[in-house]
């Protein structure tokens, strides 16, 4: 009832556990706390949340114009409903080296698993887009030292992402990943990778775990999962899939409502009330306190 019956200490256990292993794990991008309770009602292994999606909720497009105590917030919130680890965006650590310790620090206190850094210049963009700079090597691993100097939980993940790959080319990639991960990087996210040969030559770079972006209509191919796993990668994320999911569906339904100015064609595209309700556990709330949840809902 209300928050997650897992504390943090052992979320973040098991998430290095799970990596240690070996195994793919899934990670979903939530774009908000219910999101995230239904990717772990449906037995996926974590919860991750784009930076983008934060900027996109806000009305805001994906170029840094988010604040650390926007994405700090909205990520307690989601973390804090779902016993799932959760991995959140938080782009290029908001600053200098400095900025990205306190980062750290924040994203910490509000029950995240981990987070990632990327080497970007400020202002930042999407991944998938063109015309990306990144920092220099220094810079790069400077935010990185930071980022672990600045941690006080050992197994709060923190994961370098490297954009080098659509600015400079596969070679300066590697270079760059191993780079991040001599500065203390403990997993690397190597974004916009375009085919399996460049995942799989990044995972015999490097001896960490490695992230798979899965974004739609961006430069890598979605690959699966079962892909993934064969080239060794250890997660795979789909960040803001369920969003463009949920935000077709919404505009299919405004446009029913201006044909035809009524919604009883869709009752079968829409959750039922009663699974709403069960998803929010009213039932528990209903043990707490019986004046609270005291009726039935019919289907």
């Amino acid at each position: 009832m209300f928050y997650s019956t897992t504390t943090v200490a052992d979320k973040r256990a098991r998430l290095r556990e799970r990596l240690a292993s070996g195994e793919l794990l899934r990670f979903p991008g939530a774009f908000n706390p219910l999101s995230a309770r239904m990717i772990e009602r449906k037995g996926f292994d974590g919860v991750y949340i784009s930076g983008a999606v934060l900027a996109a909720d806000l009305g805001l497009p994906d170029i840094g114009l988010t604040t650390l105590s926007e994405v700090a917030s909205r990520g307690r919130q989601i973390a804090r409903v779902t016993d799932l680890p959760a991995i959140i965006d938080a782009d290029t650590g908001f600053g200098e080296p400095m900025n990205v310790a306190r980062t750290i620090q924040e994203l910490e206190d509000a029950g995240l698993g981990g987070a990632h850094i990327e080497d970007q210049v400020n202002p930042k963009r999407c991944g998938h887009l063109d015309g990306k700079q990144v920092v220099d090597d220094d810079t790069a691993i400077k935010r990185i030292r930071a980022a672990v100097d600045a941690r006080r939980d050992p197994n709060f993940l923190i994961m370098a992402r490297t954009d080098i790959r659509a600015a400079e080319g596969l070679d300066a990639a590697l270079d760059r990943a191993k780079a991040l991960v001599d500065a203390g990087a403990d997993a690397i996210f190597p974004e916009a990778m375009r085919t399996l040969d460049e995942f799989a030559a990044m995972r015999a770079a490097v001896d960490v775990p490695l992230l798979a972006n899965m974004t739609e209509f961006g430069k890598s191919e979605l690959f699966s999962v079962d892909q993934l796993r064969d080239v060794g990668m250890n997660l795979v994320i789909w960040p803001v899939s369920m969003l463009r999911i949920s935000m077709g569906a919404t505009e299919r339904a405004l446009d029913e409502l201006t044909a035809s100015g009524h919604l009883r064609d869709k009752l079968d595209e829409m959750q039922h009330r009663a699974d709403l309700y069960d998803l929010l556990d009213y039932e528990a709330y209903n043990r707490f306190d019986t004046s609270v949840f005291n009726f039935r809902v019919e289907r």
